[in-house]
């Protein structure tokens, strides 16, 4: 069956093309080159895993709750539209908000697929050329582990958020070799960031949790990618051309922020779309969410230097500028750690399995 037989509303067949425009830039100096990046980009070579045999895929996931989260955790929960819905329906909606999310988790990585080889062919450096080229590989395993639990584990596609596809089509269609960067790097790959580690920290599904982190831990060194290579360009620019990107950081934000809506699923399942939204904008549980969706982005944004007023009103418009203050380099390391650390408890639970296996086997034999 193809997947565009399983897409909740119908998807063109074909590509969406975008124009590409900008130089494709060589260079021939092959032995000067950033250290910091050298070694980010040692990391990536040594970090490189199998998605087929890292992952557990024979753990069973129930489509309607894939998190197995608790129903808090429902962006309507509580709503006038929530308590008219019975069992079976609060399921289906279940199953349409876990398609939508990793719907978009999955388009957002084919997006930054395509951004990782449009760095490797645009950025002026090297070293930066070096460290894409890792980048594009980790981004092509999370495509296939995306693409893989969506089509076993879920059945069921959504379209790509029109907001995502907007700021994925202005990143890539920009003549500019930083503004890539700073779309995927920064804005995309920061909100992802975040988004994983909200679903990895609810998620009691040990398949869920497993795939989350361990994508969290290639995203970790993407965004670090970003931020060295901005934050070095980024100092040499104009006040105008500074401007320039501000200004497309602070519409960036603006399209992520209104990426998490749901919209399509409420239109969707035929719900009052309005009074949905409407009830999201101001349920605490959500405002959390939205507040946690900025750790990684507003830091990053602050550290490479777009900090003027325009960029620190619109954050503090989106009641996200206290966010400013997280210490990206600690999340980062946090990430990484707790991927190591789901890895060795799985293992110690399949090692653990195997002796039971093996001491039933025994005891048989014996009997």
């Amino acid at each position: 069956m193809s997947t565009y037989d399983l897409y909740t509303t119908p998807v063109a067949r074909g590509t969406w093309d975008v124009p590409a425009t900008g130089a494709a830039r060589l260079s021939w100096e092959y032995d000067d080159g950033r250290q910091r990046l050298l070694d980010l980009y040692q990391r990536g070579k040594d970090k490189q895993w199998d998605a087929a045999r890292r992952i557990d895929w024979d753990q069973p996931v129930a489509a309607e709750n894939v998190t197995e989260a608790g129903d808090e955790f429902c962006p309507i929960y509580g709503s006038r539209q929530w308590d008219k819905l019975n069992q079976r329906e609060r399921e289906e909606l279940g199953h349409h908000l876990s398609a939508w999310l990793f719907s978009q988790f999955l388009h957002g990585e084919q997006g930054a697929l395509t951004v990782a080889a449009r760095i490797i062919e645009s950025v002026p450096d090297m070293d930066s050329k070096f460290y894409a080229a890792t980048q594009a590989m980790d981004e092509a395993r999370h495509v296939e582990l995306f693409a893989r639990f969506m089509r076993e584990k879920i059945g069921l596609f959504y379209p790509v958020n029109p907001d995502l596809a907007k700021l994925l089509g202005d990143a890539l269609g920009d003549a500019r070799w930083d503004m890539p960067y700073l779309g995927m790097q920064v804005l995309i790959e920061g909100l992802a960031l975040a988004a994983f580690g909200v679903h990895r920290d609810i998620a009691k599904n040990p398949l869920v949790k497993q795939l989350l982190a361990y994508v969290m831990q290639d995203e970790a060194r993407h965004v670090a990618f970003g931020r060295l290579a901005l934050r070095d360009y980024y100092a040499q620019l104009s006040p105008a051309e500074l401007a320039d990107r501000e200004e497309f950081v602070v519409e960036g934000c603006h399209l992520m922020r209104n990426r998490f809506i749901a919209r399509e699923v409420w239109e969707r399942l035929g719900f009052d779309v309005a009074e949905c939204v409407e009830f999201t904008e101001h349920s605490p549980t959500q405002q959390a969410f939205r507040q946690l969706l900025f750790t990684r982005i507003v830091p990053c944004v602050k550290d490479i230097g777009l900090w003027g007023q325009k960029v620190r009103q619109a954050y503090a418009d989106l009641g996200v500028l206290d966010a400013a203050g997280s210490d990206l380099d600690a999340l980062m390391r946090a990430d990484e750690d707790i991927a190591d650390r789901i890895e060795r408890e799985h293992a110690a639970e399949l090692a653990a399995r195997k002796r039971e296996v093996d001491a039933a086997i025994a005891s048989g034999r014996a009997d």
